[in-house]
């Protein structure tokens, strides 16, 4: 079984790094929720759209290692790893921030994989597995080289693209039900649920 999974937004939750930031930079009241969504709303309400773009640029680059893995996901990759499952991170992001200083967005999320997808000294997914494309289009034909049977992300549009590969299966990753009745698409809010469901699959193909 081969099983992509997409990484920002998905493998790591960036909403208490992206609060912590905006606190310290000053631009938003420390009482707004810790959510990634509501530090982007508040900056675009108050006409700092630039402000918001940097501080992706800083957060995905010289903050990265600070991110934190969603809960359940390190445990499910464990599992992946004991089941010989092969695990595919498939993402796309720019090489450099668009404003602010050119930090290396995937030299510092290749960094995170290292130090964080790790049981023990085994890394959960091989460095040869990790694919950061350049656009979504790029993304969607990498998972569809990789011949993934299934793909993670939080995306609707990535899952729904009519360059989807029709033979993997899509899984929404939707914490917070952003996209509640998103078609046909098989929605899950917790890596837990994730893990349940592959459990499943993997003793009805054994």
């Amino acid at each position: 079984m081969r099983v992509g999974v997409d990484f920002d937004n998905t493998i790591v939750s960036y909403d208490a790094l992206f609060h912590k930031v905006a606190v310290e930079q000053g631009v938003i009241p420390a009482s707004l929720p810790q959510t990634k969504l509501a530090v982007r709303d508040h900056l675009r309400r108050q006409g700092q759209e630039d402000v918001w773009t940097e501080m992706q640029g800083y957060v995905y680059g010289a903050r990265m290692e600070e991110a934190e893995a969603y809960p359940g996901a390190i445990e499910f990759m464990q599992w992946a790893a004991a089941q010989e499952l092969a695990v595919f991170i498939i993402s796309h992001k720019t090489l450099h921030p668009f404003i602010g200083p050119r930090h290396d967005l995937h030299g510092a999320a290749r960094l995170w994989i290292e130090h964080h997808l790790r049981d023990g000294a085994r890394a959960l997914v091989r460095a040869e597995d990790v694919y950061f494309e350049l656009t979504k289009e790029e993304k969607l034909r990498r998972i569809g080289a990789v011949a993934c049977d299934y793909y993670i992300d939080d995306l609707p549009e990535i899952l729904l693209a009519p360059d989807f590969p029709g033979n993997t299966r899509s899984i929404l990753f939707d914490p917070e039900v952003h996209h509640d009745g998103a078609g046909t698409l098989s929605c899950m809010c917790s890596w837990k649920d994730i893990l349940s469901y592959f459990r499943q699959e993997c003793r009805s193909i054994r």
